[in-house]
């Protein structure tokens, strides 16, 4: 989750859902094609290319794991529904007094946002996600997880995306950011973060992290952010 000044965000598309909270101040989400949409609270779908247009000082995001099903929870709490797009969070009025804390609690705060939910996940994708999350840089195709847990590939996909919520490609590509989140969460370099999370190049790592987030890591970094990954 990141939580803190209002940040210019290019167009976007996420791997897995997220949720968008104007802590001070409404938001503006802009979808090609469409009208701009004002609300407080947004929950973006996976795969959705849109921009958020903050009109506060502060922004709240919380970037859900597809394998801990807490999506599903904050689906659930949406009261609204617009071109795949989840408005209005019921909590939205407790999640920006919770920003507000002296010392914000980022467990607190995830789990009013979907609950501390976990959804039924089939095994054998549950193990798949397990090997990704333990291994991102590993390069084992789609097709040899299908032959390991006795699927077709196509079947094998399709599960997945039922499962989580996301494709197959998206989620590995998911994996590989926490794993630079988390190490640089401890410490570590950029550079060799990405690298150790499977990414060919700094460039390769640079550009996808702009194509999921709308700005560059650098860019975040160069705030002084705090990183927080929830669950294992």
């Amino acid at each position: 989750m990141y939580l803190g000044p209002s940040l210019r965000l290019d167009p976007h598309s996420t791997a897995v859902y997220c949720l968008a909270v104007g802590v001070d101040a409404p938001l503006i989400l802009r979808v090609d094609g469409g009208p701009d949409t004002m609300v407080r609270s947004v929950l973006v779908p996976p795969r959705a290319t849109h921009q958020i247009v903050a009109m506060g000082e502060r922004m709240l995001f919380c970037y859900f794991d597809p394998g801990s099903a807490r999506a599903d929870g904050c689906l659930e709490r949406m009261t609204a529904e617009e071109t795949g797009f989840g408005i209005g969070h019921r909590a939205e009025a407790a999640l920006a007094e919770l920003c507000g804390a002296p010392v914000p609690d980022a467990g607190n705060i995830l789990d009013a946002a979907s609950g501390p939910v976990r959804g039924p996940v089939d095994e054998r994708i549950g193990g798949v996600i397990r090997t990704i999350r333990a291994r991102p840089g590993a390069a084992v195709t789609a097709a040899e997880f299908a032959r390991d847990t006795h699927l077709s590939t196509p079947y094998f996909l399709r599960l997945f995306a039922s499962e989580t919520g996301t494709s197959f490609r998206r989620y590995r590509l998911w994996a590989r950011m926490l794993h630079v989140a988390t190490a640089v969460a401890k410490g570590a370099d950029l550079t060799r973060a990405a690298v150790d999370a499977g990414f060919a190049t700094p460039s390769h790592f640079s550009d996808a992290f702009r194509r999921m987030f709308g700005l560059t890591a650098t860019a975040l970094l160069s705030g002084g952010v705090e990183i927080v990954v929830d669950g294992p």
